[in-house]
């Protein structure tokens, strides 16, 4: 039997102009802001195994989803004109067999009030920014003790 996990949403162009680095970019170069974002909430599925769905404004006629790295609980999705991230992480939620499991990501009270209303847990810009370092900095303590446990056993001529 699996675990359920986290869904995060997360409002792409929200958090994007939230975040200093993805701000600054953006200003440069809106498709490489919008690839640091994803790179950076990348831990969160890599190392706590969140489902990540990250959401951006319109963008065609008809609702565009990719896959992020392959990975099939990863992905950046597309409203189309005429709908809002809003809307998406609205149905989003509203079609979830468990709310209480997806975590929104946005700065927008309103959004977050619906959100909430409707069974999710929500938190603004800044504070995933701070699970994203506190799930960095764990990781980095993982491969370094990883590597330090391979260094002894190789120096032990593989024994512990």
């Amino acid at each position: 039997m699996s675990t359920p996990t986290t869904h995060l949403l997360i409002d792409g162009s929200n958090v994007l102009h939230a975040w200093p680095d993805t701000r600054a970019l953006a200003r440069r170069d809106q498709q490489a802001a919008k690839a640091l974002l994803v790179r950076t909430v990348g831990v969160l599925h890599d190392l706590c195994g969140w489902r990540i769905t990250v959401v951006f404004d319109g963008r065609g006629d008809a609702l565009q989803v990719e896959s992020v790295g392959g990975a099939a609980d990863f992905a950046c999705v597309h409203s189309p004109a005429g709908a809002t991230a809003d809307d998406i992480i609205e149905q989003l939620v509203g079609r979830a067999t468990e709310p209480a499991r997806c975590l929104v990501v946005t700065a927008d009270r309103a959004e977050r009030t619906t959100v909430e209303a409707a069974g999710a847990v929500s938190c603004d810009p800044a504070e995933l920014l701070s699970r994203i370092h506190a799930a960095s900095t764990q990781q980095a303590r993982t491969v370094a003790r990883n590597n330090d446990e391979a260094e002894q056993a190789w120096r032990h001529g593989g024994k512990p």
